[in-house]
């Protein structure tokens, strides 16, 4: 009795273990696949028309090639090993659309001469590194003043005033308006010349040449800025992609070669499904229950046997 109930417990502990050591076996990842192929281009090769398979893989500069699976597969009653494996650096180029404003000075706010004095096209590299070549955009092109100051001028006139009786300043308008300006006197000059009166008798007679002065003031622009755009498109080259071209040869597959599931094809490429460790609990239960119920049985009976 005793040796029964020792194999009993043996079996117990067997089960229980069984279980956790299944599941860490299925647990266990291989080399599946952590990177899917681009494309697969299946084709044959050489003289004896050997059926090969290609299997591109694109990866960033930071991904490990190590995840591309390299296991042999079967695939339509072939087996497929490992040939070789490519690896080719993607130089792409970036483009995008770019705007350049430029300003600069200039002496005239004529447009005709502001033109005149712009680049139709210039090279530009952006603090990113693309570069291109850009076109003025005549639409964009805008002079504005910088700015105004006040200039001041001196103008003047002259008036005659003739046929006066002698040399006296006050026979002479001391103001006069000219242009809308109002001008005053500055200087006189005289002139004589004798002349008769009605009797015969001579006199003399004076001219006055006045000159009168003022002074005028006007705004000017100090300068002017143009601004224009240059647009276009600029460029940036960058090796950002990995492509990587696993070859794998093939030959007959061995008979009663198959897959897992018995449909004699394989796909490296796509992950095993996980154990579903939920699913062994309730037989776990039951054969847990099961050993109880024996022992609990084989007690009971010793202890009726006893008292016999």
């Amino acid at each position: 009795m005793k040796k029964s109930i020792s194999l009993l417990f043996t079996a117990l502990i067997l089960c229980t273990l069984s279980v956790p050591a299944l599941a860490a076996e299925e647990a266990v990842p291989g080399k599946d696949s952590c990177y899917y192929p681009i494309s697969v281009e299946e084709y044959t090769y050489g003289p004896l028309d050997e059926l090969r398979i290609d299997k591109v893989y694109q990866l960033s500069l930071d991904d490990d090639p190590g995840g591309i699976p390299t296991e042999d597969f079967i695939r339509g009653g072939r087996l497929y090993y490992l040939l070789d494996m490519t690896k080719k650096d993607e130089v792409g180029v970036d483009t995008k659309p770019y705007i350049h404003t430029i300003t600069q000075a200039s002496d005239t706010n004529n447009m005709e001469a502001v033109l005149q004095q712009l680049d139709a096209e210039m090279e530009v590299t952006t603090e990113d590194g693309y570069t291109g070549t850009l076109h003025l955009d005549h639409t964009t092109v805008q002079v504005t003043t910088d700015g105004y100051a006040t200039k001041t001028d001196t103008v003047s006139a002259s008036r005659t005033y003739p046929n006066l009786s002698e040399v006296d300043t006050s026979l002479i308008p001391k103001t006069i308006e000219d242009k809308g300006r109002t001008l005053t006197l500055a200087d006189v000059q005289w002139s004589n010349s004798t002349q008769t009166d009605g009797e015969g008798n001579p006199m003399i007679r004076y001219t006055a040449t006045a000159k009168y002065t003022g002074t005028t003031s006007s705004k000017y622009a100090t300068g002017y800025t143009v601004s224009a755009n240059y647009t276009g498109e600029v460029a940036k080259t960058g090796c950002d992609v990995v492509t990587y071209t696993a070859t794998f040869g093939s030959v007959e597959a061995p008979a009663g070669s198959k897959t897992p599931d018995g449909s004699g094809a394989s796909n490296p490429d796509t992950p095993k499904a996980p154990l579903n460790v939920a699913g062994l609990k309730k037989p776990l239960m039951i054969v847990g229950l099961v050993a109880v119920v024996t022992v609990g049985g084989v007690f009971v009976f010793k202890k009726i046997k006893e008292r016999r």
